[in-house]
């Protein structure tokens, strides 16, 4: 007895990209999960602008995850240290040990680079 078995590389390929295969649902639980990731690992109140999609692209699916806070470039890459000065009114004001303080300029020692995203990245996988 013999069995022949002809494989289509095409219709196999089309097979795999269905939308709501195997391939998307997989694609779909990695992306979340490193989303979800990332919303644990980002500072503060980052992590509730964190959002994930699958989307379809030229070379087939892609899951992409963004995060649109303001200040996610500065989160991400850091920042080097700089004077603040106000803008709108004569002194800044802020507290410091409970008691307010009032200053003309503040000398920011600036930020470490932290990458929360790409952290999320590499424990997801």
């Amino acid at each position: 007895m013999s069995v022949r078995v002809t494989v289509e590389p095409g219709r196999l390929a089309r097979f795999l990209r269905l939308r709501g295969g195997v391939v998307e649902r997989r694609l779909r639980d990695r992306t979340e999960r490193v989303a979800r990731i990332a919303e644990r690992e980002a500072p503060g109140s980052m992590g509730e602008y964190v959002r994930w999609d699958v989307r379809p692209s030229p070379r087939g699916l892609r899951g992409e995850i963004t995060c649109d806070h303001p200040a996610v470039r500065y989160v991400l890459e850091g920042t080097r240290p700089h004077i603040i000065r106000p803008r709108r009114a004569r002194a800044l004001r802020f507290e410091v040990g409970g008691q307010v303080v009032f200053s003309r300029m503040v000398r920011h020692p600036g930020t470490r680079p932290n990458d929360f995203l790409g952290r999320a990245l590499r424990l997801g996988r």
